[in-house]
């Protein structure tokens, strides 16, 4: 019974529904979260004795990297379930988290060439784990760009999913990159066999800056969902969207209307 009332939330109309109801507290609580790392991070956590205070964009930068990759592969899942199993909701899913890992691509290689400035005297390098990322970043607008070429969306979701589980690829070259190659690029701090190598305030500020980011991602992911079950429902005349429009209020009848 339980799982028959979570199947419901596979259609765009429940999903529309609850994806309203958790935006304000994904919001709220990553708002929070962020808040709370990022003055961790800033005002508690100690100066790094090699690379002075300069490290403290892993606040930004360590989160941002990994939702780049997280969210691609969960981008990739979404579209190819919905191209083998022709779900219509799967492939919104897709669409809506793409914009979301674009944007934190972008950011982790921003603040990359930030800390990479002061730490390695240049902006940029063709280091194989920033080359890799840039790879990362032209294929999320690849997926966009794909999408947007047809008239018909299904045909867009269908073509941008393979290009999606092609470059599926790409993301453990990303993470083992730094194992692979010689890069200028550090290592992992954070392991799951070999725990933490960096102070534990440094540790608390980076997890709490990290949720904080996670959850915001999950509510602009929701946020643009509900804006293109709209626009798809719409196209195709969906009945539930009747019951979204708002009710015109009955007020005294006329003279007219009396008669009538």
């Amino acid at each position: 019974m339980k799982f028959h009332a979570l199947l419901r939330y596979a259609t765009p109309a429940h999903a529309y529904t609850l994806a309203g109801r958790l935006l304000p507290w994904l919001f709220a609580l990553g708002l929070l979260l962020t808040a709370a790392g990022l003055y961790v991070g800033f005002g508690l956590a100690p100066t790094d004795h090699q690379q002075g205070e300069s490290y403290r964009i892993i606040y930004l930068h360590v989160p941002a990297a990994w939702l780049s990759m997280v969210i691609y592969l969960a981008m990739a899942l979404w579209a190819v379930l919905g191209w083998v199993l022709n779900t219509r909701l799967s492939s919104m899913m897709a669409r809506a988290l793409a914009p979301t890992g674009a944007l934190f691509t972008f950011l982790a290689l921003w603040t990359g060439a930030l800390w990479g400035k002061p730490t390695w005297g240049t902006w940029w390098v063709w280091d194989a784990r920033l080359t890799s990322e840039l790879i990362l970043l032209f294929l999320y607008i690849g997926f966009l760009a794909l999408q947007d070429a047809f008239e018909d969306p299904r045909q867009g979701d269908r073509a941008a999913a393979v290009l999606a589980l092609v470059g599926v690829v790409n993301v453990p070259i990303i993470y083992l990159s730094v194992q692979w190659w010689s890069t200028l690029h550090q290592g992992a701090s954070i392991s799951v066999s070999s725990g933490s190598s960096i102070a534990a305030p440094m540790l608390l500020g980076l997890l709490l800056c990290a949720l904080g980011l996670w959850l915001h991602a999950g509510a602009i992911t929701l946020l643009r969902l509900r804006s293109i079950i709209i626009e798809r429902e719409q196209a195709r005349q969906a009945r539930w969207l009747e019951r979204l429009r708002p009710q015109r209020p009955k007020g005294p009848q006329g003279p007219q209307e009396a008669r009538t």
